[in-house]
């Protein structure tokens, strides 16, 4: 098991993890299998999508603030209703099958750590999960 330290500069952001991913990767010297990335964490979540072209990032936060804006009567006392919200609703892990040390993304995909309750500094978990007789 791994730990990745994310920070995060402002309320909700979409960070590109990718890279961070493929590091852990390559210094695990595991060629076939898969890789999990878990976010600890109730108010993030982790996401795969396009890496391309970055107003999908902004495209994905604004529909999740249309569909839970923070105005919502949250009973919450916290404040930060709609970040446990948008985080349940990204989800708290992804799974990556990996193939001769690389992960089987597709062209135009990335990872994304989620981040609805910053400006932070979160942990994402990674582990990686040999395939049998590898």
């Amino acid at each position: 098991m791994q730990t990745i330290t994310v920070t995060t500069e402002k309320r909700t952001a979409l960070v590109d993890v990718t890279g961070l991913l493929t590091q852990a990767l390559a210094t695990s010297g595991m060629r076939d299998g898969a890789l999990v990335a878990y976010v600890p964490h109730t108010t993030a979540g982790i996401t795969v999508n396009e890496n391309a072209d970055p107003s999908v990032r902004r495209d994905i936060l604004m529909v999740l603030d249309k569909l839970v804006p923070g105005t919502l009567p949250f009973t919450h006392g916290e404040g930060n209703g709609d970040a446990h919200a948008k985080a349940a609703l990204m989800g708290s892990s992804v799974t990556i099958p990996v193939q001769y040390g690389r992960l089987l993304l597709g062209t135009w995909q990335g990872v994304y750590f989620a981040e609805f309750d910053g400006p932070r500094r979160r942990n994402l978990m990674v582990q990686l999960l040999p395939a049998a007789g590898s």
